[in-house]
């Protein structure tokens, strides 16, 4: 843990340094917390959903995850899509997440409040609010920044999109 080239390093008591300016390693660069009110709803909006940003490059400086709220309408659903080699964990806060994927959407599993969904790169995917009459709420992590959407329209799903849609920077509007 002694010395290093960037500047910083720790005594062998495992003692701070300090910047130049007398400030502390990490004091502006460490861990942030982000209330939950504070999120950054500047971003392109569509009815049936509403994204807030938490985590990502702009707010904090993220590299290799992005983070944020997606709450979609009763009976919203979105194209069948992938999202190329990113990997997506979606955790149900409120309501119903029903999921369908494979070649033809034949694969179908739901989700409620404190599960978690994995979405593995690739898969051909659809979610879906399972409730007609209460909103899903869930949070969205992604494996990179990068808003990565390949829209698959040669697909007959099991369940047609409807007219409202999931929709953000990486679930774009099929139409």
């Amino acid at each position: 843990m002694c010395g290093g080239n960037d500047g910083h390093s720790h005594d062998g008591e495992g003692h701070l340094h300090h910047h130049h300016d007398g400030e502390p390693r990490w004091k502006h660069d460490g861990v942030r917390v982000i209330k939950g009110d504070q999120l950054d709803p500047n971003t392109a909006q569509t009815p049936g959903m509403f994204r807030q940003a938490a985590i990502n490059h702009a707010r904090v400086g993220a590299q290799k995850i992005w983070a944020g709220t997606v709450s979609i309408e009763p009976d919203a659903k979105t194209g069948v899509h992938h999202h190329g080699a990113l990997e997506s964990v979606i955790y149900v806060v409120r309501g119903r997440a029903r999921l369908r994927w494979g070649e033809r959407l034949e694969f179908v599993a739901e989700a409620g409040p404190g599960d978690f969904i994995y979405v593995p790169p690739y898969v051909p995917h659809q979610e879906i609010n399972a409730k007609p009459d209460e909103v899903l709420e869930c949070v969205l992590v992604r494996s990179d920044n990068e808003a990565v959407v390949v829209n698959i329209t040669d697909v007959d799903p099991v369940e047609k999109p409807e007219s409202v849609y999931w929709v953000d920077p990486i679930h774009k509007h099929p139409g």
